[in-house]
């Protein structure tokens, strides 16, 4: 084998592993789509996206003002990814539910014509009972085994899905494709507190709900444009417990975690444990081909003024991990302690600038052509 042979054995070898190791699962995702899916890869060997649920919807003692955000107003760019919750767009009235869409359509629409990034989560209200999507002894009912193929509401939960498939699809840039979502359905299904939880159902119905709800999305109603989430809160220890829910690689592009409980929560930090469980998600990942991300986290009220420094930013980087992002939580327009990034005035101010600035993170100012090949 002369040396010409080599290199271009060597080079289809790449280009195939490359190729195979950003594959979505749906094979007919849109370009924007699947080519975000390969700039995340790559960008995740050096970097990790900062992210801030609801970050351009309202922030701390605001709410719809076109183009801000706390983090904007601190350090000057917008988060490089955005949360947005679909949960307006199910279990309301019709007028509320339009509503709804044509808002949170701006924020996705006006992100993406940024260059930034959106993150869809669903705190998705009890379809079958009361007591909203947290879980209420004497009222809610176990929807899960109800909502699946074969049970009683499974065709209730098909028009929702209908509806949402809609959504999805008319989420469109000014170019006209759609514009690609991270998607994070059912997530921190390891814990009690939603409907969807592990008291609630168990690890096969849990596994049909997402099979069904991503086959049909894909196949039936020809939704191209999303990147599946699997993520649990933090209640495992090892690869098993990690996996006990898992749908199969066939039906998931990302995987992470949300952690709170181990990042300084009610003042308590586990920081070893926090640490160990972003490997598990991470080398889980690394070994199946997918995204990781550390999906949700945060200390509210920010009342450790270093914690982006000197608690994040140590347990991102610990382990040199191929992180795409962390996201945290909101900052409440209201309520005086309810936020999770700081605003102009606050004392993490000066270390979250550090934070920004560090060439670890990015934020969307540092975004190029993410869904550009």
């Amino acid at each position: 084998m002369n040396r010409i042979t080599i290199v271009f054995t060597a080079l289809f070898i790449a280009s195939f592993s490359l190729s195979w190791a950003q594959k979505l699962i749906d094979p007919k995702a849109t370009r924007e789509t699947a080519a975000l899916y390969r700039n995340m890869h790559e960008l995740a060997k050096k970097h990790t996206l900062f992210g801030h649920q609801d970050a351009t919807d309202y922030g701390h003692g605001w709410r719809d003002e076109p183009g801000r955000s706390d983090v904007k107003s601190v350090v000057g760019s917008h988060p490089a990814v955005i949360g947005v919750d679909i949960a307006p767009l199910t279990g309301r009235s019709a007028e509320s539910i339009e509503k709804s869409q044509e808002r949170l359509k701006k924020l996705v629409t006006d992100t993406y014509a940024r260059g930034g990034i959106t993150t869809i989560s669903w705190h998705f209200s009890n379809p079958v009972s009361g007591g909203g999507f947290y879980w209420k002894d004497s009222v809610s009912l176990p929807a899960v085994k109800y909502i699946v193929p074969g049970g009683k509401n499974h065709q209730d939960y098909k028009l929702i899905l209908q509806r949402l498939a809609g959504w999805f699809k008319s989420l469109k840039g000014a170019n006209g494709g759609q514009i690609p979502l991270i998607f994070r359905p059912y997530h921190e299904f390891d814990g009690d507190w939603f409907w969807w939880g592990k008291s609630h159902c168990t690890p096969d119905e849990f596994k049909s709900l997402w099979q069904f709800t991503a086959g049909y999305l894909r196949d039936s109603l020809d939704v191209h444009n999303l990147i599946y989430a699997f993520s649990p809160d933090n209640k495992f220890n090892s690869v098993a417990e990690f996996t006990e829910r898992y749908p199969g690689n066939e039906w998931v592009d990302l995987v992470g975690m949300d952690n709170y409980g181990d990042m300084g929560r009610d003042g308590k930090y586990n920081l070893e444990q926090a640490i160990k469980k972003l490997k598990i998600v991470n080398d889980f990942a690394l070994e199946n081909k997918k995204l990781a991300a550390f999906t949700e986290t945060g200390l509210e009220s920010i009342v450790n003024p270093v914690w982006y420094t000197d608690v994040l930013l140590k347990v991102l980087q610990k382990n040199k991990l191929n992180l795409a992002y962390v996201l945290v939580w909101r900052n409440d327009t209201k309520s005086p302690t309810h936020y999770y990034a700081p605003f102009p005035g606050h004392p993490a101010v000066p270390d979250f600038k550090m934070f920004y600035d560090h060439d670890y993170t990015m934020f969307e100012g540092d975004l190029k052509n993410i869904y550009s090949r």
